[in-house]
């Protein structure tokens, strides 16, 4: 039979690896995220550049490709919120 100390322990375990899978998949997922739209952004400056007549197109599609990217950040909140608030 389990003391109460030991149920405390791997109650803060549990808790402490909901946390810490939580802050890793936010930490990640954004990661990814910024690094995604920063490269987009800084190519489609790139082609401004190079044809500044298609600027609205570019930049048409830059705003697609990055509001695509972003859902990646937002499924990685998604997961986290799940982990902090619904994972037992």
């Amino acid at each position: 039979m389990k003391g109460a100390f030991f149920m405390a322990i791997e109650g803060s375990i549990v808790d402490f690896a909901r946390y810490m899978g939580a802050g890793l998949c936010m930490g990640i997922g954004a990661l990814g995220a910024g690094a995604g739209e920063g490269y987009a952004a800084g190519k489609a400056c790139e082609a401004v550049s190079r044809t500044p007549e298609m600027a609205p197109l570019i930049t048409r599609t830059m705003l697609i490709g990055q509001a695509v990217t972003e859902s990646v950040g937002i499924y990685a909140l998604v997961v986290a919120l799940l982990l902090i608030f619904v994972a037992k």
